[in-house]
């Protein structure tokens, strides 16, 4: 983690003082060197796989997180959402650390370590939920690593790859939120999963 100077209020919002770090994000890597794709992909599941180990019992949780998205949707139907809170209130509960936006282009990569930026999205929760919306995110802007990601963190933890899946409707309406014209067909979709089950 880049180191933190100031946590304050900027404007009305939360902001975060930090270094800057120079390097590569992994994204640009991965791009630069596709030969070297699968070992960079490696290396992204295990560094998400040491944030996952932190428990973090006094952050805010992402299941609130995810409720408060979700209740706030209002291009969905009332059932829908009963549906996805309903999902979402039968997970297990967890204190693991969750990024919240674990995606190559938050990774950076320089000659004195590996860091990880764009922490305002961090909670508390289940690392199944994190893993959904790095899956979905990795759909929309880098869809041919996106299954291999998934089966290797499946792989890594012994997670079946239909529980992490579980996730994704309620993830896919949380980010619905964003209001992102291009995704919005894309992460209906997903909802779509809630209607037929």
């Amino acid at each position: 983690v880049p180191p933190i100077h100031e946590v304050s209020v900027i404007d009305g919002h939360w902001a975060i003082t930090m270094d800057l770090i120079e390097g590569d994000t992994l994204e640009d890597l991965m791009k630069k060197h596709p030969e070297n794709a699968d070992r960079y992909l490696e290396d992204m599941v295990d560094l998400q796989l040491k944030v996952h180990q932190e428990k973090m019992p006094k952050l805010s949780k992402l299941k609130d997180k995810l409720t408060r998205l979700i209740n706030s949707l209002d291009t969905i139907s009332d059932s829908i959402k009963y549906e996805l809170l309903t999902r979402l209130d039968s997970m297990p509960k967890h204190v693991k650390l969750c990024h919240g936006n674990f995606v190559p282009a938050n990774i950076i990569i320089n000659d004195k370590g590996t860091y990880i930026v764009d922490w305002i999205a961090a909670r508390q929760g289940n690392a199944s939920a994190d893993v959904g919306k790095t899956y979905l995110l990795l759909c929309l802007k880098m869809p041919d690593i996106a299954e291999k990601y998934l089966n290797l963190f499946c792989e890594k933890t012994g997670t079946s790859k239909r529980y992490v899946q579980e996730w994704l409707p309620i993830v896919a309406a949380a980010r619905l939120t964003e209001e992102i014209p291009e995704e919005k067909d894309f992460l209906m979709k997903w909802l779509d999963v809630v209607a037929y089950e």
